[in-house]
């Protein structure tokens, strides 16, 4: 008989360990960080407002930002959203390439930290 109990207690140990974890997996984390643009790593993720427009202030101005720009603006968040894959296939053409931005080295290139960040943003789903 105590044999059969030990086994009951066992098997009610386990069902009830077995019914925590499983309920847990279902359960969200009340500690999710409040600070905007982190991932679940804490890391800051890859924003147009803090990470690509900046770049592109410094790299595509003035050709493409309003009052002296003459060619396609790329000014707004949209506007980079929409020509991204161009602007990365342009900034990582050779040097000498016609289509190679920034045209005639009027800027300094991207670095290549800078256009991997642009990947990376466009990869992550373009956050603004």
């Amino acid at each position: 008989m105590k044999h059969i109990q030990t086994l009951v207690l066992k098997s009610l140990s386990f069902i009830l360990l077995f019914s925590v974890i499983l309920s847990l997996q279902f359960c969200k984390s009340t500690n999710v960080s409040t600070k905007p643009y982190n991932d679940v790593k804490g890391e800051p993720l890859i924003s147009y407002n803090t990470t690509i427009s900046p770049i592109m202030t410094q790299k595509c101005t003035p050709c493409h930002y309003p009052e002296r720009g003459k060619k396609k603006l790329l000014d707004t968040y949209v506007a980079t959203k929409n020509n991204i894959e161009d602007i990365l296939v342009r900034v990582q053409l050779p040097e000498n390439h016609e289509d190679f931005m920034p045209y005639k080295l009027k800027r300094e290139p991207l670095t290549e930290t800078e256009i991997e960040l642009m990947k990376k943003w466009m990869s992550t789903g373009m956050a603004k």
